[in-house]
């Protein structure tokens, strides 16, 4: 297929572009649920571009910067005892969330303003603007998340926190959508057995979960209850539910976090196997494979989950989960490209 029998017109150097994007978005996931697990966050309480450029290189920056997290509620009511060497530490995990960041928005923009004044762009400028327009609000979002938890929570709120995870979801989903497309993927042509409603709603629920694993790692509650299938003795907890008002549950109760996270967790998976064979037995070339790849990491993420449930949640494995749930987001993306028409 010619860049003449498609429109937009195929760009191999635009696709190779975006996947390295795609590649930097997934990295930035798994640094930030990094930075989380370890409560990491609120290490750095200033958005300052010229520091941020650099990490402390001196005692006196150590200092400064060690001064300025012992003024937050985190340091004074759980790690009042931190050595400056446990705060570099947690330091080290946020700088390098916030400079990968950084990276991310160069890799993005000077291949982007190559792109546009050698005419690349064609048919994808839109697309390539709202991604920059969405890379902009999430670093907004970021910090709007971080300053929640400075002076008046012990940690950022989990609300938050599910946002600046959904919005990377959303420009990794973007950007890989459009990179496919700058490869003319998939061919015209192929027998395409599953409607594309099935494929974005598989979608759907799996930001579904991703949001409730959001609001459960928020609050730190993922150790909170250690065994399976049961939560804490109770196929059902009783506590679950029990604030007021009852939309507090969602980011602050553990026993209703462990219940509609594991809930949501046995719904995806049945839905992505369901469509993940079905894909395979009636599909045809990109979308066949694309709904095997769908069954195969759905089955490994359920795994890696209960796993993690019965580990007391290690940052590995927890860290593992978090990449699965990326990777099956990616492989829906991927299915219902396949099945676009």
């Amino acid at each position: 297929m010619t860049s003449e029998d498609v429109w937009p017109p195929r760009e191999v150097w635009v696709g190779r572009w975006l996947l390295v994007i795609c590649a930097l978005v997934l990295a930035m996931i798994l640094v930030g649920g990094a930075t989380r697990l370890t409560d990491s966050g609120l290490s750095i309480t200033e958005w300052n571009l010229e520091k941020g450029l650099t990490p402390p290189l001196t005692d006196s920056r150590w200092n400064e910067e060690f001064a300025l997290y012992q003024n937050t509620v985190e340091f004074q009511e759980q790690n009042s005892e931190m050595s400056l060497a446990e705060f570099q530490y947690i330091y080290w995990w946020e700088w390098g969330h916030r400079f990968l960041g950084k990276v991310l928005g160069v890799v993005f923009l000077l291949p982007a303003l190559f792109f546009l004044f050698t005419g690349r762009l064609r048919g994808r400028f839109r697309m390539t603007l709202a991604l920059f327009a969405l890379g902009g609000a999430q670093g907004a979002i970021g910090w709007w998340m971080v300053t929640s938890g400075l002076f008046e929570r012990l940690d950022v709120s989990p609300l938050r926190l599910a946002i600046h995870l959904g919005m990377a979801l959303i420009i990794l989903a973007l950007a890989l959508w459009v990179a496919l497309g700058a490869f003319a993927w998939p061919r015209a042509g192929e027998r395409r057995a599953v409607p594309s409603w099935a494929a974005f709603g598989l979608m759907a629920l799996i930001f579904v979960q991703a949001m409730l694993g959001a609001f459960l790692a928020g609050s730190d509650g993922g150790r909170a209850y250690a065994d399976w299938p049961w939560i804490g003795g109770e196929w059902i907890p009783s506590s679950a539910f029990a604030l007021e008002p009852i939309w507090l549950n969602f980011t602050e109760d553990h026993a209703t976090q462990h219940l509609l996270h594991r809930t949501a967790g046995y719904l995806v998976a049945l839905v992505a196997i369901v469509i993940g064979v079905w894909g395979f037995l009636r599909g045809q070339g990109a979308q066949r494979w694309a709904a095997a790849a769908i069954g195969g990491i759905a089955l490994l993420q359920a795994t890696l989950g209960i796993l993690t449930v019965v580990s007391y949640s290690p940052l590995s494995l927890s860290l593992l989960h978090q990449a699965g749930a990326a990777l099956l987001w990616m492989a829906a993306l991927v299915f219902a490209r396949a099945g676009w028409r």
